[in-house]
């Protein structure tokens, strides 16, 4: 099969390229660019992207799909339809299933589903210890012969810096990195939203700012210690942030990725104030558990911190931290409600709307946020550029559409999002993995 991506903008910040080409893709694989002027296969079908930007396949490396154990929140099969509707080509799915993902043989599974599926590319993230308890460590060279590209017990944060310490030099023998979710249970314990002002205007426990500041600078001197690369997960903290600018400085070998909802929004949204961009603040209920996640919504220091991150090359990468829940358990009180919202479908409507058109970074850093480095953290051979040779996954993006997103026309099994109605200036067009067009919005 042959086909051409025809009369785009190609940015692929890999290759160097940021200029009008044509790509011809034969067989899955990027088999040549092509100026205007050339001459086309005949046989080729032929993608119109014209006024559109030509991207590198978008890759998320941090969602929990849910499949194995809690398939009635998310399977791998609706959580890759709902990534591809999101412009993202591959997914890392955390080990957070049931059971934990802390073998080579849940690894397998989730890589077969995912090709039955025949959507996204899935690359899953191992157990950094047996069950994710964080007390003997997993299995970490089988799960990486089985298809794992990085290992972390994300949910469950490994509290113990000498069990961390001994994961950081195991992984480094196998060249994982080890992703973390930074945050002392004995600063946090309890806590459900970010500790500040409004919590206690509100009545609810705290999540103190210190809780992830002091886990990111542990792993940040146990990674100078053993050398090892050490990624910190869902950042959202200003002290994290600076921790992690600092670090890159001195040489350690640290990267960190931003979820979109902590760009976007702050603690305020818990209180029933959701930005809106540009507009007023328009006033949504009160304790609405959408805005209940971990680490939770920070404040408006927090918030200005990520966005100067990712303006400057602190922040590697934008994730979603995508986390389905069930209706039934997100409509408990915000106490007992369980963290997390879904992110795969609203992520690039937000990157456009809160950073691009805002001027806080351009298009060729998104791809680099979005599509270039999370190849690069991961070692993704093949994937990250669109130089010849290379997958054929390819993200095409209308930087102007103006659009608006119904949770009840996700894909995803879940519609615990806290963006239900919200406008959008961009978005994606279409999705292409392995050289298949596999999400388009004028057939979706």
């Amino acid at each position: 099969m042959k086909l051409i991506i025809a009369n785009g903008h190609l940015i692929d910040p890999a290759a160097g390229q940021n200029s009008g080409k044509d790509i011809l893709i034969e067989d899955g694989k990027i088999a040549a660019w092509l100026d205007r002027s050339e001459a086309r296969p005949d046989d080729a079908e032929v993608f119109d992207a014209t006024g559109k930007i030509v991207a590198p396949g978008f890759i998320d490396m941090h969602v929990h799909l849910r499949e194995p154990g809690h398939e009635h929140k998310e399977s791998i099969a609706s959580g890759c339809a709902a990534a591809v509707a999101g412009g993202w080509t591959s997914v890392c799915p955390m080990p957070n299933t049931n059971p934990v993902n802390d073998n080579a043989a849940i690894t397998r599974y989730m890589i077969e589903q995912a090709e039955k599926t025949g959507l996204a590319n899935v690359f899953p993230i191992g157990a950094i210890t047996k069950s994710s308890d964080g007390s003997e460590l997993a299995e970490m060279g089988e799960m990486k012969a089985a298809g794992a590209v990085a290992v972390s017990d994300d949910g469950r944060p490994v509290p113990s810096a000498g069990i961390m310490r001994r994961a950081m030099q195991y992984a480094a023998d196998f060249g994982l990195p080890v992703i973390d979710h930074c945050e002392d249970k004995s600063l946090s314990a309890g806590g459900v939203m970010h500790e500040g002002k409004i919590s206690l205007l509100l009545g609810l426990k705290g999540l103190p700012a210190l809780a992830e500041d002091i886990d990111v600078v542990r792993d940040i001197l146990l990674a100078r210690d053993t050398g090892a690369h050490v990624h910190i997960a869902h950042i959202s903290t200003a002290g994290a942030v600076h921790a992690v600018r600092e670090a890159k400085a001195s040489g350690v070998n640290i990267t960190c990725e931003a979820a979109p909802h902590h760009f976007t929004l702050t603690d305020a949204a818990v209180a029933g104030l959701v930005r809106t961009g540009s507009e007023s603040d328009r006033v949504n209920s009160a304790y609405d558990t959408n805005t209940k996640m971990a680490p939770p919504l920070r404040g408006e220091e927090d918030r200005n911190a990520l966005l100067e991150g990712l303006r400057d090359g602190t922040i590697d990468c934008i994730a979603t931290d995508h986390a389905p829940h069930h209706a039934d358990e997100k409509s408990l009180e915000y106490d007992r409600a369980p963290f997390g919202i879904t992110g795969l479908e609203t992520a690039v409507g937000l990157a456009f709307t809160e950073l691009v058109h805002k001027g806080i970074i351009d298009l060729v850093r998104l791809v680099e946020l979005c599509s270039t480095n999370p190849a690069r953290i991961l070692s993704l051979a093949g994937r990250g550029t669109l130089a010849p040779g290379s997958v054929a996954d390819i993200t095409i993006l209308d930087p102007e559409e103006v659009w608006t997103f119904k949770v009840a026309d996700s894909r995803s099994k879940s519609k615990n999002s806290p963006f239900d109605g919200r406008e959008f200036r961009g978005r994606t067009r279409a999705t292409i993995v392995n050289g298949r067009v596999v999400f388009n919005t004028n057939a979706a």
